[in-house]
């Protein structure tokens, strides 16, 4: 479970303008015209957008074989001229990857890996079974395909290497129960959290600031799912809540509840923070990326809640020199 200190994690180099990202497709299939459209806006950014012709294959509603899908991730996580690797889409699939990937090789070439979704069963995994921070963030052909779909700020701030930043009232994100709490930022698409449970890859939350998020899911679906992981103890260990957008989860338009109460029902009372509305995932625009496996505080004791990333998410040139440094100076020390 992630309850070592942070900086034990894994953490991947930081993202510098004009480095090669690499696009996959681990689930649904994809539109052409979008991926063309999200890598121009990559290239407007300053990055090198690269991807395997084999991204457009399409077996029933997969981006192509599972085979294919998880050598093409495997084979972006180790090639060196690829720095950073960005999902295109969700959709439904990733799943299917999980026993086939090989951890150790995973582990063995840390990089940024950003994703939703679907995604969340990567992000989740790769996080508890390799320690590896991954960005929970806007994708090729949802996000970076359209006007103002990407936060840049939080991009750059989650990917450069930023050693502390916060997201604030700008993301969404208001007060339903105050209270103040530290621990590792760790979450995603809630339906993907409940389907691991039970599962060798079953998502590890103790010590965490839990992310929530979900789309066109029912309030008696949401408040479903979070009944199964209250009572299968998985909020035990949580220091507190932090929900998304929640893009279209209504029971009916004249619907006379809100979500919000919906799901204080099940978590108001244990005790600790919770907050609502921080646009990450599925989102209306400007998706947020948050870095998952790092510590973070969530502040829901004043008008205007607030996330803070307590520690960097990324390794920049500088802070290598610093560790060597710190390493030759012990080596010294002992002589």
């Amino acid at each position: 479970m992630p309850s070592e200190p942070a900086s034990a994690r894994n953490k991947p180099p930081a993202l510098r303008p004009g480095d090669t990202v690499g696009i996959i497709a681990p689930a649904s299939n994809i539109k052409p015209e979008l991926l063309q459209a999200g890598c121009e806006a990559l290239t407007r950014l300053g990055y090198k957008p690269f991807y395997f012709d084999s991204i457009f294959e399409q077996d029933l509603y997969f981006a192509g074989s599972v085979e294919r899908r998880a050598r093409e991730l495997e084979e972006m996580f180790t090639s060196p001229e690829v720095r950073a690797i960005i999902c295109a889409r969700g959709g439904y699939g990733t799943n299917y990857l999980l026993q086939s990937l090989h951890i150790e090789l995973i582990k063995a070439h840390p990089k940024i890996l950003v994703g939703y979704s679907d995604v969340t069963t990567l992000l989740t995994y790769f996080t508890d079974a390799a320690g590896l921070v991954t960005f929970h963030g806007p994708m090729v052909t949802k996000d970076f395909s359209r006007v103002d779909g990407v936060d840049v700020n939080s991009w750059h701030a989650a990917l450069t290497g930023r050693p502390e930043w916060t997201v604030g009232a700008e993301s969404g994100i208001r007060s339903l129960r105050q209270g103040k709490a530290r621990g590792i930022l760790y979450g995603g698409c809630l339906s993907m959290l409940v389907a691991s449970l039970g599962t060798p890859y079953e998502i590890h939350i103790d010590n965490t600031i839990l992310f929530i998020e979900d789309i066109a899911t029912k309030p008696f679906q949401i408040d479903r799912m979070l009944m199964q992981l209250k009572l299968a103890g998985k909020f035990e260990g949580v220091r507190g809540i932090i929900f998304g957008e929640m893009m279209d989860c209504v029971q009916s338009q004249d619907q006379s509840y809100s979500l919000e109460e919906v799901v204080l029902r099940v978590v108001g009372d244990l005790g600790f923070p919770v907050a609502y509305g921080l646009r990450s995932g599925h989102v209306s625009r400007a998706n947020v990326t948050l870095p998952i496996g790092v510590w973070a505080e969530l502040d829901v004791t004043r008008g205007s809640p607030r996330l803070t990333i307590l520690e960097s998410a990324t390794v920049t040139a500088e802070d290598k020199t610093a560790m060597r440094t710190k390493v030759h100076e012990r080596s010294v020390s002992r002589t």
